[in-house]
């Protein structure tokens, strides 16, 4: 049996940057309330691009592809994680495989949310590991600001999110030692709705429904987030995910060279940070610079990280994420 390990990262956000300021315009908050709850500066919003959830896709994965050193055709399987994708269905997989120009390989779509880039690097490394196949393309890309009410009524959750995407290319490892030692899943969907988007959907209000009522108060096709509720789970399923993934490999706290969760929210990353008792070159936070981006939010990361030096051979590099369903989970990678 292989490992995996991840060879190559890219990421890409829209050059349109969105500042708290720019945000006080269009609804009742400032900065320092998005700050002081956030800790977020700003956030990337497609805007007269033409970006699309795939598209930024597609540009992320280009440079994962060249800096892991393989041709295209050498990609065996793609893995798209999203909760916005350009289409209903088919979803952007297939879409990536089509604009990358790569042959008939399967692609699958990941709708876990804020986790969707650790079930998507787990899924991958089941694969790698069984041999089925040697290089895998995991992307994760969101467009959140085209579905956002940018409204007060909608504030809460809209200045949270931001657009962008993020990719790795995985291949066969032969040193059980090295890349990713192991992932870990989970889920709770007796609190699905606490972080949802009812709309459309066939339990609750399909299109033509909306259609019909013609409701301008009608709030079904926008997120909604039971804030407090969210962060207390967090902040509790963020630390067991760490610590089971610690202990399933032998090692302990002090061990984490770098910890990189998922970007939902500046003041859960101190929390955990704190009670970890890391030191603040063991953690990479960017939620300040792009806001959270969902699915895309720890590729992007991972390739700042080791883009910036602070990633290097030997290290010890967890990654972990909570958000909707609720789901859960975490990556230990020997780099």
């Amino acid at each position: 049996m292989y490992n995996s390990k991840i060879i190559g990262l890219g990421h890409y956000v829209p050059e349109n940057v969105v500042t708290n300021e720019e945000l006080s315009t269009m609804m009742d908050t400032n900065d320092e309330w998005i700050q002081e709850r956030t800790g977020i500066r700003e956030r990337r919003w497609v805007k007269d691009s033409g970006d699309t959830t795939s598209t930024m896709g597609v540009k992320a994965a280009k440079k994962a592809i060249e800096r892991a050193g393989i041709d295209k055709d050498d990609i065996d399987f793609i893995v798209f994680a999203t909760l916005s994708p350009d289409m209903y269905f088919p979803g952007p997989g297939v879409q990536v495989q089509k604009a990358l120009d790569i042959k008939t390989v399967g692609a699958i779509d990941i709708r876990n949310q804020c986790s969707g880039f650790i079930y998507g690097i787990s899924v991958a490394d089941q694969f790698i590991k069984t041999g089925m196949y040697k290089n895998v393309l995991v992307i994760g890309s969101e467009l959140h600001s085209h579905g956002l009410d940018k409204t007060t009524r909608g504030r809460g959750v809209s200045v949270i999110f931001g657009d962008g995407a993020g990719a790795a290319i995985l291949t066969r490892e032969e040193d059980p030692s090295k890349g990713i030692l192991s992932t870990h899943l989970h889920s709770e969907g007796e609190h699905a709705e606490e972080l949802s988007l009812v709309a459309p959907g066939m339990g609750k209000r399909w299109v033509s429904d909306i259609i019909a009522d013609n409701d301008p108060n009608d709030e079904s096709y926008y997120p909604y987030m039971n804030g407090q509720f969210v962060f207390k789970n967090a902040v509790v399923r963020f630390s067991e995910v760490i610590m089971e993934g610690l202990i399933a490999n032998k090692l302990e706290v002090d061990d984490i060279d770098m910890l990189i969760p998922h970007q939902a929210n500046l003041r859960i990353s101190q929390f955990i940070q704190k009670k970890f008792k890391l030191e603040d070159s063991q953690v990479f936070n960017n939620i300040q610079n792009y806001g959270n981006t969902t699915a895309a939010s720890i590729p992007i990361a991972l390739t700042e990280a080791w883009e910036q030096g602070k990633i290097k051979e030997g290290d010890t590099v967890v990654l972990a994420a909570f958000g909707s369903g609720f789901t859960w989970g975490s990556a230990i990678i020997k780099w």
